[in-house]
């Protein structure tokens, strides 16, 4: 930080210097602990205030509980993910199936367009779905256990040679 001050009191000599320096300046803003969501709102004003601060109306904005989990005041979205939005609307950002003002989902990369689609119903239950793997397992771990006793061993003769006797021994000529 010392080194970026003194470069901008002294100023570089050439241009293209002075671009980078005030370019670097420029841009230290916007880093991700200007948009940390705020303490958990105690009072009706706070409430009143953070819905205010993610352009909601005082009705709609519900906060996440404070679980000690470090959403603070961020509000509640419902759990939509991007293939269940209408894509035939004029979205301000199609790319995110967003507009512009509206607040991010607290799990928007996980449940975005080519992200787990949160709102889709599976066709096999969860529940069956663990069943049959937990009992495939098993079934393999039985079979196992079962066979563990008979071991098996791939049949080999004894070796074969041509006559007795000395074979290829390499000597040393004399």
């Amino acid at each position: 930080m010392a080194l970026l001050r003194s470069l901008v009191r002294k100023g570089l000599s050439s241009s293209t210097g002075k671009n980078i320096t005030f370019q670097a300046l420029r841009s230290a803003g916007g880093w991700n602990k200007d948009f940390a969501p705020g303490p958990f709102p105690k009072t009706e004003e706070e409430r009143r205030a953070a819905a205010k601060r993610y352009n909601m109306h005082p009705d709609e904005y519900q906060p996440y509980p404070d679980e000690s989990y470090g959403m603070g005041d961020y509000p509640k979205l419902p759990d939509i993910s991007g293939e269940s939005k209408d894509p035939y609307y004029n979205w301000d950002f199609p790319e995110h199936k967003r507009n512009f003002g509206d607040p991010i989902h607290a799990h928007a990369d996980a449940i975005g367009e080519d992200r787990w689609n949160i709102s889709a119903k599976p066709k096999i239950p969860y529940k069956t779905q663990i069943l049959v793997s937990i009992g495939f397992i098993g079934s393999l771990i039985g079979i196992y256990f079962l066979t563990y006793d008979f071991t098996y061993y791939q049949p080999v003769m004894p070796k074969q040679l041509p006559a007795n006797g000395v074979h290829y021994t390499f000597e040393p000529a004399e």
